[in-house]
């Protein structure tokens, strides 16, 4: 039987090619590729432009960029998130991976958000956390995390880390199978977007009042 034009055949085998090359961040074509944080970023893709191979030294793979705390008062939930990137650690680039270094105060929370191009794992290094993620179904996953604990959450999924001791701070660091995967803050998106949802769509969204709304918004 001849199959080469049939319709459903094409979809199906161009749905293989998709699905084979559906990965967080595509594979390098050498054995690394330094970034070159010199160039203007004029062109823009999914990396960094290389610097030449024969420049390469080991310090363009080593950081400390974690091993400071960062500063928890520096916003209003009571965390910091200290992502380790290209231009902190240059050999990252093209590596399809990354940490973070999460610091949380007494009682603060790193809040709903999500990564859309990476799942995440965390492991607490001191401290006592709650951790937790909502799914598809709106089902809820939520575990308290102790040193030397660790937990995944989902690519794309909404999650939080919650320091739920009142008196302590602690730490946790976490791996990305990304090296940028992104974050995007759930209220930040809703309330403080550069444009702005519609009035009328945040009221009708969340069945909440003209003055509710103009609470939420701080305006």
């Amino acid at each position: 039987m001849n199959t080469s034009g049939s319709p459903l055949l094409q979809l199906l085998l161009g749905l293989a090619l998709i699905l084979g090359l559906a990965k967080p961040d595509p594979d390098a074509l050498q054995d690394y590729c330094i970034a070159d944080n010199r160039r203007p970023g004029s062109i823009f893709t999914n990396d960094v432009p290389c610097i030449d191979p024969a420049r390469a030294n080991s310090s363009y793979f080593a950081t400390s960029a974690l091993s400071r705390p960062g500063n928890t008062g520096s916003n209003q939930y009571g965390s910091n998130v200290t992502l380790v990137n290209t231009v902190n650690l240059p050999g990252l680039n093209t590596m399809g991976l990354t940490m973070a270094r999460i610091d949380i105060a007494a009682d603060g929370i790193v809040p709903l958000h999500s990564h859309p191009r990476a799942s995440e794992v965390t492991i607490c290094l001191k401290g006592e956390l709650t951790v937790g993620f909502m799914d598809t179904s709106n089902r809820q996953y939520t575990e308290k995390l102790r040193p030397g604990d660790s937990f995944v959450f989902p690519k794309g999924l909404v999650h939080f880390i919650y320091n739920r001791d009142g008196k302590r701070p602690a730490v946790a660091v976490s791996g990305f199978n990304s090296q940028d995967p992104g974050t995007q803050l759930a209220s930040m998106a809703t309330f403080a977007s550069k444009h702005g949802i519609p009035d009328a769509v945040l009221k009708r969204a969340f069945r909440i009042s003209n003055q509710e709304l103009t609470t939420r918004l701080g305006t």
